[in-house]
């Protein structure tokens, strides 16, 4: 280490340095986002300052919402860039615009409770709703690591409101053909084909990743301390819940 330009750092030295964790400098290794060019004796990774940069740019634009594989052709090659950015200007615009609804409502349900006619509940039922909506995708974060929440985010981009419709009505139906073959070995064809529909289903949310995966277990795992609204909305009957956990036990 002889000056600033021919500073070397190891892993951790360097994410205290940058402010980040030791796990996500390996996650951006493996997807070739920050691949130190120096390495020890011992094969243990080696950053310069001009890693440090390129670190820079990473959580620049992964704050703007910009998903990580589409990070590193944006850096490597600097093309679409700007479209990049342009998109992400439109997805902050529209999460603006809810905010700025969820306000409107506030302050129009705050007149009507100083009013003389006094308050206006249907009011209060949709500032319910904006703030619901607000925190419809905040609750279920603390389960995840942050690189599965980072994966998730960028299944989300592809995840149309046309796309949830149909998996939605995919498991309801699943639900209900659960329910009427619960009287099935669990071991049997038919619930052995309601176990692989099961299966099917949750790879279509986690992609086969083990870390959302365990993020998801997590999450219903702990099901009694959900809020209120995602326990009514997303409740499974406990004997669909034991039935198929039988059927995915089978070997």
């Amino acid at each position: 280490m002889n000056d600033e330009s021919t500073k070397l750092y190891k892993v951790r030295e360097f994410a205290k340095l940058a402010g980040v964790t030791v796990r996500a400098l390996h996650h951006y290794d493996r997807l070739g986002l920050l691949t130190p060019g120096r390495r020890t004796g011992s094969s243990y990774r080696l950053y310069s300052e001009r890693d440090l940069a390129r670190l820079e740019e990473i959580v620049v634009l992964k704050f703007l919402g910009i998903p990580l594989k589409e990070i590193r052709p944006l850096l490597d090659q600097q093309s679409g860039l700007a479209e990049a950015l342009r998109r992400q200007q439109r997805v902050l615009r529209e999460k603006r615009q809810q905010l700025e609804q969820a306000m409107t409502t506030i302050a129009a349900a705050e007149r009507s409770v100083r009013s003389d006619t006094g308050p206006d509940w249907s009011l209060f039922r949709h500032v319910i709703q904006e703030i619901e909506m607000q925190n419809e995708t905040e609750w279920s974060k603390k389960y995840y690591s942050p690189e599965a929440r980072e994966k998730i985010e960028e299944r989300r981009a592809q995840w149309t409101p046309e796309l949830q419709e149909e998996v939605t009505r995919q498991w309801n139906a699943l639900f209900a053909d659960i329910e009427a073959s619960l009287h099935e070995d669990p071991a049997s064809p038919t619930a052995q084909a309601l176990a692989a529909r099961w299966r099917e289903l949750l790879a279509g949310f986690t992609g086969g990743d083990t870390e959302i995966q365990q993020g998801l277990n997590k999450m219903w795992s702990d099901q009694h301390n959900w809020p209120s609204p995602q326990r009514e909305r997303y409740a499974i009957k406990p004997e669909i819940q034991q039935f198929i956990m039988k059927a995915m036990g089978v070997k």
